[in-house]
């Protein structure tokens, strides 16, 4: 039972992440603007959020301990998602405006922001990491010395079974995914914003007949994509590493696989954010689990489980997924 439990947190760590840009990509799409930036969205926030971390390490020395939990990092940890929101929702604004306010292509503005970010974050970091005497590092890296997971979640890491897979070696970023899912639901199902950010994707024409200004909800739909797409960056990065690199290992890509298979439905995302990164995890972990490592398998057919799973389930699942109707299609409110 210890190796399942290590399997199905280390799916957590990567399922809530994938989930969050996942549900970014929700928010753009639903209203009509294709967003495949969230590869560089995430690094984007990732590296400015893993950089607040380092600033706040270096500036601040205080100590909260609570339950035997430390809050003070758990705090630093909750700067760095807001701080990776902030920047990631203003880079995607970028994509915002060139794509719904200047009407150009949407996958070309998209991958121009890819390519942006990766540039920028090694560029910045390679002038910014210095040595204690003050000469620059050369490294891309960002480091820091705060460790942010919590051991046991005090009383509901005892529950049997779910204490153990959700409240043992656990991140805050899970609470922070929960709450963003469930967010997401009600915005898009129960609020007059989540109504009229469908109606955009489905008939602009329509809505903007009702007086819904689509050029505004487009562009709000894409810079909360961005800002979720940091948050994942931020978790991501945290939960898998102890510095910053600038990569995701295409987690931004995987997450559309996610959306598409989801069917452009939170819930539905949630459970293929779950799948694929079971996949992701057991390609990773197989070593870990004696009934694989005994199959004698070769190590590269697990490393390539993942991107094979995820060929198979867009093959299969493709045809019957429903994207909005007007997704992609710029909008021209002069033309009807």
């Amino acid at each position: 039972m210890t190796v399942f439990y290590e399997v199905m947190q280390a799916t957590l760590r990567v399922a809530v992440p994938l989930m969050i840009v996942a549900l970014g990509g929700l928010f753009s799409e639903r209203s009509g603007v294709t967003n495949i930036a969230l590869e560089g969205l995430m690094l984007f926030g990732g590296f400015f959020g893993i950089w607040a971390v380092q600033f706040v390490e270096r500036n601040t020395a205080w100590d909260m301990m609570l339950w035997g939990i430390r809050w003070d990092r758990q705090a630093i940890y909750l700067i760095a998602m807001l701080v990776g929101a902030l920047t990631g929702g203003a880079f995607a604004m970028l994509h915002g405006y060139a794509s719904v306010y200047m009407k150009s292509d949407q996958i070309i503005s998209a991958t121009a922001l890819n390519l942006l970010a990766v540039s920028f974050v090694v560029f910045v970091a390679r002038t910014t990491q210095t040595h204690p005497d003050g000469r620059p590092t050369g490294g891309s890296q960002v480091g820091y010395t705060s460790r942010f997971i919590i051991r046991e979640f005090p009383g509901l890491g005892r529950i049997p079974f779910i204490g153990d897979i959700f409240f043992r070696q656990m991140y805050l970023g899970l609470i922070v995914g929960i709450l963003i899912l469930t967010a997401t639901i009600i915005i898009m199902y129960r609020t007059r914003i989540g109504l009229r950010l469908r109606a955009c994707g489905e008939n602009p024409h329509a809505a903007d007949s009702l007086g819904i200004n689509i050029y505004r909800y487009r562009f709000f739909a894409v810079a909360v994509s961005g800002m979720l797409a940091g948050i994942g960056g931020v978790f991501y990065t945290i939960s898998t590493s102890t510095e910053y690199a600038p990569t995701v290992e295409g987690l931004g890509f995987l997450a559309i696989a996610v959306l598409i298979f989801g069917n452009w439905k939170p819930h539905m995302v949630a459970l293929a954010a779950v799948f694929f990164a079971l996949m992701r995890v057991l390609g990773q972990y197989y070593l870990n689990i004696p009934f694989l490592r005994d199959l004698g398998i070769p190590a590269t057919f697990f490393r390539m489980t993942p991107y094979v799973a995820t060929l198979v389930v867009l093959a299969i699942f493709s045809k019957t997924s429903r994207a909005p109707k007007a997704l992609g299609q710029i909008y021209d409110q002069g033309k009807r």
